[in-house]
């Protein structure tokens, strides 16, 4: 397909412009002026490469984090004895948010160039790219030859990790002093003793081992290992609710970090992580497992998931949780405290699940609802807004009693601390030998 450049246009003025300074027939000065164009511009079409002459090929990373800055590069090649010059557009979607995605280079024969754009993505999401549109100039620079090329590519941008420092500091405590390692024995029986030693003042007095303390002649304590293998299984809500925004971030997004957060604390203590997406049916299901890349892999499975503007349905992924996880679990529930959702489909479905095993619900407070719960209202607008706020409010404390009935332990939380409070919810679980 040739492309007339901005070249031919001054070229067609400049024509122009001595025929009528040389006072020629109109009729004749246009066709000459005409013929000339056509005869040069014909010329420097079939002058130009063809679209053997170039080759293109796409090096994009495979997985970009969202909101984190990487780099899309290209390799051009000349395929050609000659210097060439061509331009070229990809088909980058506007979320990926690149600095460009046109781009003019010139080789000389038999040479090869690399271009590249940073991205900074907006939306998690597969992104899925095909075509490359080209344009080689002719000798003239009059006419482009242009045509498409394909060189499939993907792009992942999965969601954001902003929890990772606490994830990382949280294990490192459990590793090397032990934190929700050692325990006295809970009601769970789901620990085993590790070794006697002498008491110290940090001890509690419940740890006594009162037989090896008569045999020693001083105070000794038990300590206890929590067991490994233990099962934790995630259950993310993807329906309506999560799609609300807090600090300008959907509700699913906390989630997903909070998820992250317990999967790396989880998995780095030995324990089996499995997952269960869904909204009004089941998404995605992984297997409970410890081990290594179990993050990547949970990951993989939620990084394109967008929330369905529809009602969650708690009994359906319960059910399969039941049906795919027999032995006693840690089942963390992501979602919201809405009291629809949480009236009408989770306290139904929630004593199929909170019998045997024991139960986190990890929601994220909106701090807009905070501050003007708090506020000195001005006006009428200002009162109303006040009053929905702090009947907003009322309602999730009086939801959050609700679950606590059942034996849910709640964290509602603002935005950023979600994923801390959820895991050190876990590590407490897991300290006190209630698996």
């Amino acid at each position: 397909m040739p492309v007339p450049t901005l070249r031919l246009a001054l070229l067609a003025a400049l024509l122009v412009g001595v025929q009528a300074a040389l006072d020629w027939d109109l009729v004749v000065g246009l066709l000459v002026v005409n013929g000339a164009l056509a005869l040069l511009a014909g010329f420097d079409f079939v002058a130009a490469p063809g679209r053997n002459a170039v080759e293109i090929r796409r090096e994009f990373p495979s997985v970009i984090v969202l909101g984190h800055r990487s780099e899309l590069r290209w390799t051009v090649v000349n395929r050609t004895n000659r210097s060439i010059r061509l331009a070229f557009a990809d088909e980058l979607s506007p979320s990926l948010r690149a600095i460009d995605r046109r781009f003019t280079v010139r080789l000389t024969a038999r040479a090869r160039a690399h271009v590249a754009t940073p991205v900074k993505p907006a939306r998690r999401g597969r992104f899925r790219v095909a075509e490359l549109v080209v344009r080689l100039s002719g000798p003239l620079g009059l006419i482009r030859r242009q045509f498409k090329t394909r060189d499939p590519a993907v792009v992942e941008v999965h969601p954001a990790f902003p929890s990772r420092p606490d994830a990382e500091l949280r294990l490192q405590k459990a590793r090397v002093l032990e934190v929700g390692l050692r325990s006295a024995k809970g009601r769970g029986g789901g620990t085993d003793i590790d070794q006697l030693r002498e008491y110290t003042v940090d001890d509690e007095f419940r740890r006594l081992d009162w037989s090896a303390t008569a045999r020693a002649g001083k105070p000794i304590v038990r300590t206890f290992r929590a067991e490994r293998n233990q099962t934790v299984i995630a259950l993310l809500d993807n329906g309506r609710t999560m799609a609300a925004r807090v600090a300008d971030v959907p509700r699913v997004e906390h989630a997903m970090d909070a998820l992250m957060c317990l999967v790396t604390v989880a998995t780095g203590l030995g324990d089996r992580v499995g997952l269960v997406a869904y909204d009004r049916e089941v998404r995605a299901v992984v297997p409970a497992s410890a081990q290594h890349g179990r993050l990547g892999r949970i990951t993989g499975e939620i990084f394109d998931l967008e929330p369905a503007l529809i009602e969650s349905d708690y009994r359906a992924a319960f059910l399969t949780a039941l049906t795919r996880f027999k032995k006693r679990t840690l089942f963390v529930l992501l979602g919201e405290l809405n009291a629809a959702t949480i009236e009408e489909s989770l306290i139904p479905a929630l004593p199929l699940i909170a019998r045997r095993h024991e139960v986190i619900f990890g929601s994220v407070q909106d701090p807009q609802v905070e501050a003007w719960a708090h506020e000195v209202p001005v006006d009428a607008e200002a009162a109303y807004r006040k009053v929905s706020a702090v009947a907003t409010q009322t309602r999730r404390r009086r939801l959050k009693a609700v679950l606590q009935g059942y034996g849910v332990r709640v964290v509602d939380v603002a935005p950023g601390l979600l994923a801390p409070q959820l895991t050190d919810a876990y590590l407490h679980i897991k300290a006190t030998g209630q698996l």
